[in-house]
């Protein structure tokens, strides 16, 4: 392969690494699975997806979160090389540009099978982008309506 095409493979998805991005990705739409919780956010731009992991202490030691972090990548960089071979069925099971995308590890990502990693990360995109919401729309954590206390002040 050429050297042109493997840094252009490996520029389609970009990572996440400042705190303002995460708190951003935070702030938008939640898609749990069993090992991994999946945020994501429009950007509002057409700039390559970029995507943030993050372990909590919760699941474990520096081994076992770093195991996490390392299966979690793996599973992203996959579904980016599935999608560049055109592999993916439709427009709801990819990454698409212009969002941000971080994965909470579980520690159940220690032990589940990795094809079913893939699946769960799959399944969590198809409802991400199927449910039609970016989180980019409301800017608030929540939308619930205000409590009548708030609207009275």
């Amino acid at each position: 392969m050429p050297r042109l095409k493997q840094v252009e493979r490996l520029k389609q998805v970009e990572r996440l690494k400042q705190r303002p991005d995460f708190l951003a990705a935070a702030a938008g739409i939640k898609v749990p699975a069993a090992a991994f919780v999946l945020q994501a956010r429009a950007r509002g731009d057409d700039a390559p997806p970029r995507v943030g992991f993050t372990v909590s202490k919760k699941v474990g030691g520096a081994v076992e979160r770093n195991r996490v972090r390392r299966r979690l990548r793996e599973v992203v960089r996959l579904t980016a090389a599935e999608q560049t071979r055109g592999g993916a069925d439709n427009n709801a099971e990819q990454m698409r540009g212009g969002f941000d995308y971080v994965l909470i590890g579980r520690r159940a990502a220690l032990d589940l099978p990795f094809d079913r990693l893939r699946e769960d990360f799959v399944g969590a995109l198809r409802r991400l982008h199927r449910a039609g919401k970016t989180g980019a729309q409301t800017g608030r954590r929540n939308s619930s309506p205000k409590s009548s206390r708030d609207q009275n002040a």
